[in-house]
């Protein structure tokens, strides 16, 4: 798995320094790439269940586990597919961190698709990665290539190799 290298710094830095309007960093995520077929395993303080609707809502010190990915936030919602067959996807909101073996990722809200293995966070993002720090204001993690893109006032500080 690549991390930032000279190449993807001199990208990075190259891209910060134009400051375009479509702004974005394509950048490794995660030490392996996440199979999204996994089961999800949650733990809550509370479950509430709309079965008409079909969600369920977990509330207080939630935590998501899939694979080798950990998301943790204070409230989820979990929207079921129309026959029942599974999770569509999970809302996580009120301050969200996820984390794939050594990075992790803080925002105010992250939305994961189970189906296509896509999570968009937004707010205040932040991505660590090491030393290595990015923030913007949405970032969207491809968990089954193990990719992440940041957009929206990208900010970095680039740290040189001792």
């Amino acid at each position: 798995m690549l991390r930032l290298t000279y190449l993807t710094i001199a990208f990075l830095a190259l891209s910060f320094a134009t400051q375009s309007v479509a702004q974005g960093a394509q950048i490794a995520f995660g030490d392996t790439a996440q199979d999204s077929r996994l089961p999800v395993e949650v733990t809550a303080d509370n479950l509430d269940v709309n079965q008409d609707n079909g969600t369920a809502v977990f509330s207080g010190n939630v935590l998501i586990g899939q694979g080798e990915m950990r998301l943790s936030a204070p409230r989820v919602l979990v929207v079921y597919k129309s026959d029942q067959s599974g999770i569509e996807k999970l809302e996580a909101t009120g301050g969200v961190t996820l984390v794939s073996g050594e990075d992790a990722a803080e925002a105010q809200r992250a939305d994961y698709n189970i189906d296509t293995g896509m999570i968009e966070m937004q707010g205040s993002v932040l991505l660590v990665q090491g030393v290595n720090a990015l923030t913007g204001d949405k970032m969207f993690v491809d968990t089954r290539a193990g990719t992440a893109r940041v957009s929206g006032r990208v900010k970095t500080i680039l740290q040189p190799e001792n």
